[in-house]
């Protein structure tokens, strides 16, 4: 299998550069990631026929980065390698629906003290069958609803206007 390289006109950074670029997006981020308790987000990633695919999958934020571990198997880390764009989004609660979402690379990890790091306090026991990615950050989208009442959102965009 190739992997296809995706060239972007925006750098893809990590989260602790996302923390010192737009504070207020990471301070709500981390909060609407972590709402259930364990790091959780809906990502999208593209097919190879160029559709979108989405997942339900655990997120974590390790030494400022942020990770997400795939079954080696799965669909996800053949679209992730394949071309390495994603999306996530946090899951929303309805009373209130305030929400993040992030769009940039992903890179997979093959450095085993990397790979170790995340996995020490990962919400499920990670094997070998797990192909662990960093998602690096080329836009991010904070919408605050503190109330299902709250219409319109309002956003905070890095780096100022997120298509």
């Amino acid at each position: 299998m190739t992997t296809k390289t995706v060239t972007s006109a925006r750098q893809a950074i990590s989260w602790s550069e996302l923390e010192a670029a737009a504070p207020a997006i990471t301070d709500a981020g981390r909060r609407l990631l972590y709402a259930r308790g364990d790091g959780e987000a809906i990502l999208a990633t593209i097919r190879g026929d160029g559709l979108p695919r989405i997942h339900p999958v655990n997120i974590g934020l390790v030494d400022g980065r942020l990770y997400t571990f795939v079954i080696g198997s799965s669909q996800k880390r053949i679209d992730l390698e394949r071309d390495g764009r994603y999306a996530i989004h946090s899951h929303q609660d309805p009373a209130a629906p305030s929400e993040v979402a992030l769009r940039g690379h992903a890179r997979r990890v093959e450095d085993g003290a990397e790979r170790d790091r995340a996995a020490a306090d990962w919400p499920f026991t990670v094997d070998a069958t797990y192909v662990l990615f960093e998602l690096t950050i080329a836009a991010a989208l904070l919408g605050d609803r503190p109330t299902a009442d709250d219409w319109p959102p309002r956003y905070t965009a890095w780096p100022g206007r997120a298509d």
